[in-house]
């Protein structure tokens, strides 16, 4: 018998952005997992939603790659330099996506 143990957990809260301090609401569409205004997130899962990560280094945005119909966030951490990815939300600041885009980021 084979277990299969669920990888995703929906995790859509508000929170403070650490970065710039705003406040964040929830997405309410999926989990909201960086924030919109400055495009930071945090280094606290392992699987999505789990809240296991011992690192809890920021997230800083260097780029963007094309994902289906959308976009991902690239981005590194500022504290164990891992690179993570996560979709573009709808209500995230274009003119930063629009400078991430510009700006090439080997393929990771």
């Amino acid at each position: 018998m084979v277990i299969v143990m669920k990888r995703f957990s929906m995790k859509d809260e508000n929170f403070i952005c650490e970065h710039c301090h705003k406040d964040v609401t929830k997405l309410n569409y999926s989990a909201r997992d960086h924030c919109p205004f400055c495009l930071y997130s945090k280094h606290v899962d392992i699987f999505p939603g789990d809240r296991k990560n011992t690192c809890q280094g920021l997230l800083k945005p260097i780029g963007i790659e094309k994902f289906k119909n959308t976009y991902k966030i690239i981005y590194q951490c500022t504290k164990c330099h891992a690179y993570h990815k996560n979709v573009m939300a709808n209500d995230d600041n274009m003119d930063l996506i629009i400078t991430l885009s510009s700006h090439p980021v080997e393929h990771i």
